[in-house]
């Protein structure tokens, strides 16, 4: 496989934190309305369902990733940004790693979302 180019790695990282920011609205919202556990499940939810209509867009443009590569860079994207945004900027702590349920199951639906996707329609 060549090198990616400066232009697809920024179109991938872009598609990709559109659909970190998408899951983000979803817990912003549900925490607005109902309690931590309920809103966790939401979006544990909502996770694959937004990566998979975010890498449906992705994987009809040309150009695009292999469905592993560009899984591994969605998920890589997602955590980095729950890293650098949501816990340390925001929560201010690591606790949410600690979280099966609320932070790792959404990184692995995440990831399968986004290769079943791929492969779907890359076929």
């Amino acid at each position: 496989m060549p090198a990616a180019s400066a232009k697809s790695i920024g179109i991938t990282l872009a598609y990709a934190l559109a659909g970190w920011a998408l899951c983000g609205l979803v817990m912003f919202a549900a925490m607005a309305v109902t309690t931590l556990p309920h809103a966790l499940i939401g979006h544990a939810l909502a996770a694959p369902v937004i990566f998979a209509a975010v890498s449906f867009i992705y994987f009809r443009r040309p150009g695009s990733w292999s469905p592993l590569t560009a899984a591994a860079a969605f998920v890589g994207v997602v955590m980095a940004m729950d890293l650098l945004v949501v816990a340390l900027l925001i929560e201010k702590s690591f606790d949410m790693f600690k979280s099966l349920g609320g932070t790792w199951l959404p990184f692995l639906l995440i990831f399968v979302s986004t290769w079943m996707t791929g492969l779907a329609l890359k076929r």
